[in-house]
């Protein structure tokens, strides 16, 4: 259905591809693989397979120790040779992700229109509080909705539905925004309108429905919203 901004009384946003770059832990590969990017793009889908696969088989951890079993997995299949130590030193660059440059600029003009502000995750809440802080935008949200509290991962609704009670918000009164195709369809089908952030200019998945909106950035929902 068509995007309706005057419904929207709160904006959830998504964490890792959406408020801070994924693809930056690439860089974190090079010290330990010659093509880190192969290797980087298994890493990312078996992290995000093993979370869907989690819910079905009732298999939850937290999602630091998905993305650990995910990266080992990439390691393993690529034969690098790597200890303990470099495997962990690669993945703790999770808590310092680079930073999408409208982030900061487009989530305040939505806290200064009124919206309140929340993350909500895949994220357990130790890396979620690492990746506020780095981003530098805690003083923007009201607080961030993890996984970990429901032990369900997206696009499960479960999670949906949890986010919108620790907002107290109907849930057809959230926007969600994200850069995740799976987690825009998650949001919709729970009641959510579902915002998808295509900072790439990709064409949207020909599966499952279209998202109710799509921008280039936070400032484009910002636009949307007249904020």
């Amino acid at each position: 259905m068509p995007f309706d901004p005057d419904r929207v009384t709160t904006v959830t946003f998504d964490s890792y591809s959406t408020v801070v770059d994924v693809e930056a832990a690439e860089r974190a590969l090079a010290d330990v693989v010659p093509e880190p990017e192969p290797v980087s793009n298994l890493w990312r889908a078996h992290s995000l397979m093993y979370t869907m696969v989690a819910n079905h088989v009732d298999a939850y951890q937290p999602f630091y120790e998905m993305n650990r079993d995910a990266l080992t997995h990439a390691l393993d299949v690529f034969g690098v040779d790597y200890t303990a130590d470099e495997r962990d030193d690669i993945l703790a660059v999770y808590h310092e992700l680079d930073v999408f440059a409208d982030v900061r600029d487009g989530m305040e003009r939505l806290a200064d229109a009124g919206y309140d502000l929340y993350i909500v995750s895949n994220g357990n809440p130790e890396m979620l509080d690492s990746m506020v802080a780095h981003a530098g935008v805690d003083d923007l949200l009201e607080d961030t909705v993890s996984a970990d509290e429901v032990e369900r991962f997206k696009p499960d609704s479960t999670l949906y539905r949890h986010a919108a009670a620790r907002t107290g918000t109907p849930i057809d009164e959230i926007a969600h925004a994200t850069a995740g195709w799976f987690d825009v369809q998650g949001a919709s089908h729970a009641g959510m309108q579902g915002v998808w952030v295509d900072r790439k200019d990709d064409p949207w998945v020909a599966f499952g429905g279209e998202p109710d909106l799509t921008v280039a950035d936070f400032h484009g929902l910002a636009d949307a919203l007249d904020a």
